[in-house]
Order: C-alpha cells, then structure tokens, then sequence
C-alpha cells in the first residue's frame, strides 16, 4: 500500500498486518530544527485523533495525533537520541511509532499523495 496522509500532516504506511506512521515533510519543514520527540507507550490504544506525540523544535512544540485508531506495537527509540532524524527523513527513518490497526477503513479514508499535494495548495 502506498502511504496516506491525514490532515494534521501524519503519514501512515501499511507494512504487513500494522502500520508505520510518522509526521509529513510539509510538517517537519512548518516546525523546524526538532529537537525533541516524545512518542507513545508501546501497548498503548489510541483513538483517531487523539494525541499520540508531541514533537519539539526550535520554533514550537506540536502534538502529533493519531490518523487512524489502534494499538502502539512499536515506537522508534532512535529519535531520543537523534530527534533530527525526523527532518533528515520525515518519511522514512524519522518514524515515530507502529500500530495494530484497529479498523483498516479508516487508513482507506485518509489522503493518497495526489490528494495531499491538492490539500497542501490550499493552505
């Protein structure tokens, strides 16, 4: 599956039976030098749109939600230590966590990159 994206600028990739979701490039250029990632507990449900990050940079800090519901598996340690990454690689080594989704729907529901770059003109 190709990767989607919600209007709050987080990314979701289906690999296997879970989903890798991190923050949009658009994003992480808004924020800035990051500085700071807090990410979820594994284990941990979250409903869509509930915040599951918070992400500081020099300029702000910015809660990043949840763009579908279900269970933390995962989340990308690496950031506390090097939380650049995410501007380095928002879509790729700069993950913040995976999840079990709880209803795939929702991941059809968001935008597909054509959709994204249409949504991010209007802004």
């Amino acid at each position: 599956m190709s990767t989607r994206y919600s209007r709050d600028h987080e990314w979701v990739r289906q690999e296997g039976d879970s989903v890798v979701v991190g923050i949009s490039a658009y994003a992480q250029e808004q924020l800035g030098d990051v500085v700071f990632v807090e990410l979820p507990e594994v284990g941990k449900s979250l409903a869509k749109g509930a915040e599951a990050a918070v992400v500081e940079s020099v300029k702000a800090a910015s809660e990043v939600y949840a763009p579908i519901s279900g269970e933390v598996l995962d989340v990308n340690g690496a950031l506390a230590d090097e939380p650049a990454t995410v501007n380095q690689s928002p879509e790729a080594a700069g993950w913040f966590f995976k999840m079990k989704p709880s209803d795939k729907a929702e991941i059809e529901a968001l935008m597909d990159a054509d959709a994204y770059k249409a949504f991010l003109e209007t802004i």
